[in-house]
């Protein structure tokens, strides 16, 4: 996106202030507030019309502010598929993140969003999965030599590099994983 080009927000905006200011001159008013009946202001059907016909896809114009702020990561079930997934990352020569955590963890649920909005930061470079402990076979669990909740870990290679157990403040952890994810990217 080029530095100079508008904020679409801010373009939508001034736009519509200018449609709704040029409306309300040229209906022969002569006041910029609208006609009020006295229990707030009173909008007529045509003019309701005619402004939710006045929007602007600014999509079209910037794509990329578009993308989206979260992306969900991908739940784990079993053993089975944690094998495929470690092989196509191989393959792929590609390391991923796995959040293994619990549905009854406070922290663990405080956690989830935000590494999902780290994940849409590195989506083409990085895959992030979730394993709830409850809710797979114990093997997986004890394959990942999980002992604490939640436990963020890179994998690479089918081989676990490093890990962040997030007991403390979610911002923080949030760092510690960034510090982590740039030392295998």
């Amino acid at each position: 996106m080029s530095i100079l080009a508008p904020n679409p927000h801010i373009l939508y905006r001034e736009i519509h202030q200018k449609e709704a200011l040029h409306h309300l001159w040229s209906s022969g008013t002569g006041s910029i507030l609208p006609k009020s009946s006295g229990f707030g202001f009173d909008r007529s059907r045509n003019e309701r019309r005619k402004r939710s016909r006045i929007t602007i896809r600014a999509s079209a114009f910037w794509p990329e502010l578009f993308k989206p702020s979260v992306l969900e990561m991908e739940p784990i079930k079993d053993c089975e598929q944690f094998d495929q997934i470690l092989e196509k990352a191989k393959e792929l020569s590609q390391p991923i993140l796995v959040d293994w955590m619990a549905a009854w963890c406070r922290k663990c649920i405080y956690l989830k969003p935000k590494l999902e909005k780290l994940a849409a930061e590195y989506d083409s470079k990085l895959k992030f999965y979730c394993v709830d402990v409850n809710n797979v076979p114990q093997a997986l669990v004890k394959r990942g030599n999980i002992s604490k909740m939640p436990t963020i870990q890179i994998w690479k290679d089918g081989e676990m590099k490093a890990e962040v157990i997030g007991g403390h403040k979610a911002w923080l952890v949030i760092e510690e994983v960034r510090e982590m994810i740039q030392q295998f990217l």
